[in-house]
């Protein structure tokens, strides 16, 4: 029997489960050979275990509802590439909330202790929010759109197609 309800979960614990597979993923993994006499088998058995977790954190998220939402809906958290409108000067703009110093990110990063990533945090498509730099009135902006970094740098690195036409 298959539920489509999901697994209810709080932020708190959605988030702690993305970090732990992160951690666990990050672990350099054994390569075994065909002569398995040649290794510990506590560490052929950590292996098993770490994999065996993997799976199991895997499987939960795919299927988590935190605050009554799917785990998949976009939400402007850390981790989330954002574009936003500036409601005031019609301009867009796109960047990654997260820390400051991630590696190898080539989109501008604003850290949740930045005005606008205080501002913006928690918003979803369609929501407006102001927020306020130091000898500025507040600037209402509006989230436009929320995609995972993994799923942007995706859509960036597909070869793009180019139509030739008939003149």
């Amino acid at each position: 029997m298959t539920s489509t309800e999901g697994i209810r979960m709080t932020p708190t614990k959605y988030i702690r489960l993305q970090n732990e597979l992160a951690e666990l993923r990050s672990r350099l993994s054994i390569e075994v050979s065909d002569d398995f006499m040649d290794y510990d088998a506590k560490r052929i058995a950590r292996h098993s275990a770490r994999q065996s977790r993997i799976r199991e954190i895997e499987d939960l998220l795919s299927d988590a509802v935190v605050d009554g939402r799917p785990a998949g809906d976009p939400l402007a958290e850390p981790g989330m590439v954002l574009t936003i409108r500036y409601d005031g000067a019609g301009e867009t703009e796109t960047f990654l909330l997260g820390r400051r110093g991630a590696e190898d990110a080539d989109i501008k990063i604003y850290s949740l202790a930045s005005p606008l990533g205080r501002a913006i945090a928690g918003a979803r498509p369609g929501d407006q929010r102001i927020y306020s730099i130091p000898d500025e009135t507040g600037r209402l902006v509006t989230l436009l759109d929320a995609v995972p970094y993994a799923t942007y740098v995706g859509k960036r690195l597909e070869p793009q197609r180019v139509r030739c036409g008939r003149h």
